[in-house]
């Protein structure tokens, strides 16, 4: 599948709603959440008033002029919150396009930007029943931490 990486534009912002939403690790044989969850003032940090920060940043995946993912993250104080300097990722894909290496791709193209804007590491928190565990662990982040339903997981820059 072809794809480009490249910085969302501030017009695109309001997509972070949606990928927020496609971002909730559902179990199977769970129902989805209505999407009022998004209301949540625990999910508003990862999208609310984005753009506004300096350490906001966020890349997309689009083919065929279709943005089909989002990789973001800010300092705020989420689930994968290590400490003030330390961002927190958000990383979703509409799910037609899982499964194709995009995801590790928007990751990895994250994780070099972090690295030459002077971060030192990067943090999220993760439940450990998610697939996408094994993506993170392949782009370079470790454990550092665990609670019954979540890892805390940290790449070093």
């Amino acid at each position: 599948m072809d794809y480009t990486i490249r910085p969302m534009r501030a017009d695109e912002y309001p997509l972070l709603e949606d990928f927020l939403y496609e971002a909730i690790f559902i179990p199977d044989g769970v129902d989805p959440p209505p999407r009022d969850i998004l209301l949540l003032p625990e999910l508003q940090l990862y999208i609310k008033d984005f753009g506004t920060e300096k350490d906001d940043h966020c890349l997309v995946a689009e083919t065929a002029g279709k943005v089909v993912g989002a990789v973001w993250v800010r300092i705020m104080n989420d689930y994968g919150h290590v400490d003030d300097k330390t961002p927190s990722f958000a990383i979703s894909l509409y799910k037609d396009y899982r499964g194709n290496g995009i995801g590790t791709a928007l990751m990895t193209e994250m994780l070099a930007l972090l690295k030459r804007e002077g971060y030192r590491q990067a943090s999220l928190a993760v439940q450990k029943a998610n697939y996408a565990v094994r993506m993170y662990k392949k782009t370079g982040f470790e454990i550092v931490g665990e609670n019954d339903e979540e890892y805390i997981v940290i790449c070093k820059l």
